[in-house]
């Protein structure tokens, strides 16, 4: 499948990859690393319309979406967005997700490429109350801004964006504006018509080449959220991880009134104690650790936990990774080592996130 932006990512000279079904660019003519050194310094502009969007109308549309995620819609405000999860019964993760509370009446909740299919399909079956939801995925490209020149970018292109706060949403016409992101940085994802996607897409590169603003791939975008330790759904969570020993727990509202689907699975889990962690990893020794490289304690032989996400940080210049480990090895400064295809390298628990901007 072929995004609004295919053809302006074709003239740019981008490297298209597939990825959950759909032609994107993992990166262009600079490079990853210049692309992410252009989002933590200036601005960079993505292609994010493979995300799901599904819309729910009616007057219970909040009550309906919070008995289906893990975080708690009515403590925010219409205009507000929320980062959640969506379990199972079994409070495994069936996806993350973004909801955005349009109205009382209106909720937009964006969901993963990969998993857009399952979540419709969850949601038909699960979904309880007076509201109807719908897969709208079609009728919107969605462009990502980030970086800390992103705000007086937008401001020239879209008046009143500049003046956002995060996690706020708001409609300007028909595009949709949120100050939310997968990259640690401020930013803009904005929701628009796919007619409209390519005049929006160069109209915000001309506005913002001044200020260095790039177009900026698939690849960049996962350095950016690992140094943040912000989670990729198939790597470091999926079915066979719950939100608690994920490092969620600040998104599972495990009292809120009426609960959610899996609350009482995860109320049990708590209650047992947590047998591992995703942690963060500073890799020691020369070497990158990948998805799927065990992880032991030093001199054993039986693995203490399992790399999901790794790679070498351009802002730190240092190999990076997230990996699940069994508990107590999961604290700050613990020494651990990764099988590196037959070589240990050494590794230490660190705290996260992995990279921090300096405040003046």
């Amino acid at each position: 499948m072929k995004t609004a932006l295919y053809d302006a990512h074709k003239q740019a000279n981008a490297r298209m990859v597939d990825f959950a079904g759909w032609d994107m660019p993992v990166q262009y003519a600079n490079g990853l690393i210049a692309e992410h050194h252009a989002v933590r310094n200036n601005a960079g502009l993505f292609d994010v319309s493979h995300m799901g969007q599904l819309l729910f109308e009616g007057a219970d549309a909040v009550g309906m979406v919070n008995r289906l995620i893990s975080n708690d819609l009515t403590s925010i405000g219409n205009g507000q967005a929320q980062y959640t999860t969506i379990c199972n019964d079994a409070g495994k993760i069936l996806d993350d997700a973004i909801s955005y509370r349009l109205a009382d009446d209106k909720i937009l909740m964006v969901v993963n490429a990969s998993n857009v299919g399952k979540i419709d399909r969850w949601i038909q079956e699960r979904g309880t109350g007076d509201a109807v939801m719908t897969n709208v995925s079609d009728q919107y490209a969605l462009l990502a801004l980030q970086g800390p020149k992103a705000h007086g970018i937008a401001e020239r292109v879209i008046p009143g964006a500049g003046a956002m706060t995060p996690f706020q949403v708001r409609q300007f016409g028909d595009r949709i504006l949120a100050t939310t992101g997968y990259t640690g940085e401020a930013g803009f994802e904005i929701f628009v018509p796919p007619s409209q996607a390519q005049d929006l897409w160069h109209a915000l590169l001309d506005a913002g080449h001044s200020d260095g603003l790039v177009p900026v791939g698939l690849g960049a975008r996962d350095t950016l959220r690992l140094e943040m330790k912000y989670s990729l759904y198939g790597n470091d969570i999926d079915e066979t991880t719950h939100p608690l020993e994920a490092g969620l727990g600040w998104v599972t509202k495990l009292n809120k009134d009426g609960g959610f689907i899996g609350c009482d699975a995860l109320r049990a889990i708590k209650e047992a104690g947590m047998t591992r962690r995703l942690v963060g990893l500073q890799i020691l020794d020369r070497g990158i650790a990948r998805h799927g490289y065990d992880v032991y304690l030093p001199g054993e032989s039986s693995p203490a936990g399992v790399i999901t996400s790794g790679t070498k940080s351009p802002s730190l210049g240092t190999a990076i990774a997230m990996a699940y480990v069994a508990t107590p090895h999961h604290k700050s400064g613990t020494q651990l080592e990764v099988d590196m295809r037959g070589r240990r390298l050494a590794a230490a628990v660190v705290k996260t996130p992995f990279f921090r901007k300096e405040t003046a």
